[in-house]
């Protein structure tokens, strides 16, 4: 996260730097390259790399020095609070999308942000009972899709739940008293 001398929380000071898988030269050990599309930021391709499950660290002695350039000189990515915000501005207009999009505009938690099994993340992460505003529609979707997104967000005296259905149709906004767990 970009730092802010006037401590002002923005889109733009939020921004989170590039993120690149990790690999290696096959049968050459010692030296973490930055993967990109078709193999490395420096040039090896694909077909000579060995991927590993974690990200490429810049900072780490054993980085390559160009993949470290590179990796250090791609343009940022959009914070959760901006990928989420953009998502919801299909959303059908109402006070609590509303108020869902100023507080994210502020800065405010995204506690999670899933998909998977409509059921599993209706019983175990939705919050269902605790929704007062546009909880019908909410459980509506959960009853209705096989799969679906969820992100839960935290403001004030707020909790938020963005319902964001895996096909083209529109993202829901409800929201619920905010609970101190």
């Amino acid at each position: 996260m970009t730092h802010d001398p006037d401590g002002g929380w923005s889109f733009t000071t939020a921004r989170e730097p590039a993120s690149f898988g990790a690999g290696q030269l096959t049968g050459e050990p010692g030296v973490d390259h930055a993967m990109g599309e078709s193999g490395t930021l420096c040039g090896i391709p694909e077909h000579q790399v060995t991927r590993y499950m974690h990200l490429f660290e810049p900072a780490e002695p054993e980085a390559c020095p160009d993949c470290r350039q590179r990796a250090e000189a791609a343009p940022t990515k959009p914070c959760a609070q901006e990928r989420l915000h953009n998502r919801l501005q299909a959303a059908d207009p109402g006070q609590a999308r509303d108020d869902l999009l100023a507080a994210l505009r502020k800065g405010a938690k995204v506690r999670l942000w899933i998909r998977g099994p409509a059921a599993n993340l209706a019983r175990h992460y939705a919050r269902l009972n605790s929704l007062t505003d546009g909880a019908e529609p909410a459980v509506e979707a959960f009853n209705t899709a096989r799969s679906i997104g969820l992100a839960r967000v935290e403001d004030d005296d707020w909790g938020y739940l963005a319902v964001l259905p895996e096909d083209d149709s529109r993202p829901l906004v409800a929201r619920g008293p905010r609970t101190l767990s």
